[in-house]
């Protein structure tokens, strides 16, 4: 019959140790000598609980501290050890319960979709590893202000548990659509605004495209390019207060140069640059001309 070993020899404790130390030791080496684990370690871990069993319990702590071992006589241990072999079982139970695995779904969204928020449907095979299995649909919300890579838990709707565990979640990954005209910075939105050189240096009203709609802008005169405007409460909500104000609208004036003139624009252009005291070039035509001129007095 094997020789039983001293129940604080098992936990590794002395004789005065509190019930916190002996409760710390015996966390210690169950995660040790857990079978799941440590499949050599079966007797060990019986010995281990079965030292617990009774060292943690003051009234059995105190027959074994005055008969030891003996004291199965009185009937006192053995229901102990039927105890911690029912423990063991329902452990090794419940340690067949898989919890389902977590399932990832990316979602692209359009721009103004993840500034205001949209509602959702995606569907999910349910089998991950094989597309053409038949799908389950789930309705998303996306929230006001919702971030690139934003995440979207849907508790338990991921992959099925095993042996009767709880199943998995479905995590939903945002990607929003780069936009043609708008940038997120934070909670604010930029964007470019093209105007002509008369509305810089004259003023001007101007539309500016925001994600509510065009909005009229004013260009004060003598603006130079480059100028940023700010557009307040035309930006972007913030996701974490329903009740704080949005961002703003940061509208930058970029000042277009003419590429193509007609004959009187270009009349015009030229006594503007007079009165400037300006150097203009002459056209290709004009110096043309000129030389023609030449030749004719120098021929004549």
């Amino acid at each position: 019959m094997k020789k039983r070993r001293d129940y604080y020899d098992v936990l590794g404790v002395g004789k005065q140790a509190d019930e916190a130390e002996i409760k710390r030791a015996y966390r210690d080496l169950a995660r040790r000598f857990h079978p799941d684990l440590n499949p050599a370690g079966a007797e060990q871990f019986k010995d281990i609980n079965e030292a617990y069993a009774v060292l943690s319990d003051a009234r059995e702590r105190a027959r074994y501290d005055r008969f030891g071992h003996d004291g199965e006589g009185g009937g006192g241990f053995g229901s102990v050890v039927d105890a911690v072999e029912d423990v063991i079982t329902n452990l090794r139970k419940r340690r067949g319960k898989q919890r389902g695995r977590d399932l990832r779904y990316t979602l692209e969204i359009s721009f103004e979709e993840a500034v205001f928020g949209c509602t959702k449907t995606i569907a999910v095979p349910t089998d991950p590893g094989n597309a053409a299995s038949p799908t389950r649909e789930f309705t998303v919300a996306i929230p006001a202000g919702t971030k690139e890579g934003g995440v979207r838990v849907m508790a338990g709707d991921g992959e099925p548990g095993k042996g009767g565990g709880p199943p998995g979640d479905l995590h939903v990954i945002v990607r929003v659509k780069a936009h043609g005209v708008f940038r997120r910075d934070g909670s604010d939105i930029h964007s470019e605004v093209a105007i002509t050189m008369p509305q810089a240096a004259l003023g001007a009203v101007i539309e500016v495209a925001t994600v509510d709609g065009p909005v009229k802008m004013r260009v004060p005169e003598g603006t130079p390019t480059g100028t940023v405007f700010r557009l307040r409460g035309r930006g972007v909500p913030r996701a974490a207060s329903k009740n704080a104000p949005r961002g703003d609208h940061l509208a930058k004036v970029v000042v277009t140069t003419p590429t193509q003139l007609s004959a009187r624009q270009r009349e015009l252009f030229e006594e503007l640059a007079r009165t400037f005291g300006s150097e203009i070039a002459t056209r290709p035509s004009e110096k043309k001309g000129l030389l023609d001129r030449m030749r004719d007095l120098l021929d004549g």
